[in-house]
């Protein structure tokens, strides 16, 4: 009897997500790519900011790949916050100030004067919106590199949709190694549920490195008030208080000159971290749209890894466990083949690879990140 309302409970589950995914890729499938009409004319006032934290390897690449927009340097300007860098991080962007008068610098360690927080990259964020001077804000990573069309299309899409907030696509900057493809088809699955999503209006998804809001909209929504002590979350959660206040004027920048690059974990002990600081926040989703999702997610992979195990008594287990993992690989793959398209992912995707794709992550991650603590930037954090 258990068995048979194990099965069953399994095959809802996994019917459950595959039909989530499904859903996800028709509502992708519609977004069209957005285009700068010929007409179109500079207008919009921006702050770019971005916290740093021992980024000396990544931040000077990263603030010229933002000051070389095509885009006015009297309509954006730079604000690099130094997170308390213990390294040269701080004097590298010095260094480029003296050319750049539109690239300002702020020290978090002097903002806050010694006091212990559980997340910095917030208070960070806060404190450099408290001194920009554009109308919209737009956040990314010290890490990160972008086309020199970055802010013309946020510009574009302000003009033409009249949003609040914008989510715009991110993707990993691949060396070819197992470990950076497997984070890179991973993230770019992420990608496609977030514009999906987002499209639909039925999720707050995005991700910090590549998003924009205006700037009174922050205030309004109250900013960081009430999520200030959740190590992360400062994007998603900070969509969705905006989300509450504009349901109607949420938007995704799907351009292909608006993709933000990244670097990928470099071992799969920081790649772990990653995923557990970013699992840490699921519970404190008020979105319960989100919440339900993950829930799906982390239930279906659990029963993934566990079948296996129990099949080793319970020889018919395995023959279920075969379906779904069949299942889960065709509804993954079906929308992997659009998403390589728009990322311009050059390399081989076998189907053989999905399966196996985020199964023991998942669980690991989902139960640290809500149980646990994790390094990350070289604090432990709650």
């Amino acid at each position: 009897m258990w068995f048979a309302f194990v099965s069953l409970s399994i095959g809802i589950v996994c019917i459950v997500y595959a039909a989530a995914i499904l859903i996800y890729r028709y509502w992708y499938l519609q977004l069209k790519p957005f285009q700068i009409p010929a007409t179109y004319q500079p207008k919009t006032r921006f702050s770019v900011i971005v916290p740093a934290r021992n980024e000396a390897a990544h931040i000077t690449h990263c603030v010229k790949c933002i000051l070389q927009q095509n885009y006015p340097a009297d309509l954006f300007e730079l604000i690099v916050i130094d997170d308390h860098s213990e390294d040269n991080t701080a004097k590298l962007v010095q260094a480029l100030q003296q050319v750049h008068p539109n690239l300002k610098l702020i020290s978090l360690q002097e903002e806050l004067g010694g006091v212990y927080l559980n997340s910095y990259k917030k208070k960070a964020i806060e404190i450099a919106i408290g001194y920009a001077t554009g109308d919209w804000i737009i956040t990314t990573d010290a890490d990160c590199q972008m086309g020199t069309q970055w802010l013309q299309h946020y510009d574009a899409m302000i003009q033409a949709k009249n949003p609040v907030f914008i989510a715009a696509p991110v993707d990993f900057i691949t060396d070819g190694s197992t470990l950076a493809n497997f984070q890179k088809i991973d993230f770019m699955g992420l990608q496609g549920v977030t514009a999906g999503a987002v499209y639909a209006g039925f999720h707050s998804m995005c991700n910090g490195a590549n998003l924009g809001y205006l700037k009174t909209a922050f205030h309004e929504a109250g900013g960081y008030i009430d999520i200030d002590r959740i190590a992360s979350g400062d994007d998603m959660l900070l969509m969705h208080k905006i989300k509450k206040l504009y349901p109607k004027r949420m938007a995704f920048l799907f351009a292909q000159e608006a993709i933000v690059r990244t670097h990928p974990m470099p071992d799969w002990k920081s790649f772990i971290n990653q995923r557990i600081r970013w699992a840490s926040k699921a519970d404190k989703y008020t979105d319960k749209s989100i919440f339900y999702v993950l829930a799906v997610v982390y239930l279906f992979n659990l029963s993934l890894l566990v079948m296996p195990l129990i099949s080793i008594w319970q020889h018919d287990l395995f023959w279920l466990w075969l379906s779904c993992m069949l299942i889960k690989s065709l509804a993954e793959y079906s929308f992997a083949v659009h998403l390589c398209q728009f990322f311009g992912y050059r390399i081989s995707i076998k189907l053989w690879y999905f399966p196996f794709q985020h199964i023991a992550y998942t669980v690991i991650a989902g139960w640290l990140g809500k149980f646990g603590t994790y390094q990350w930037k070289g604090r432990k954090v709650k």
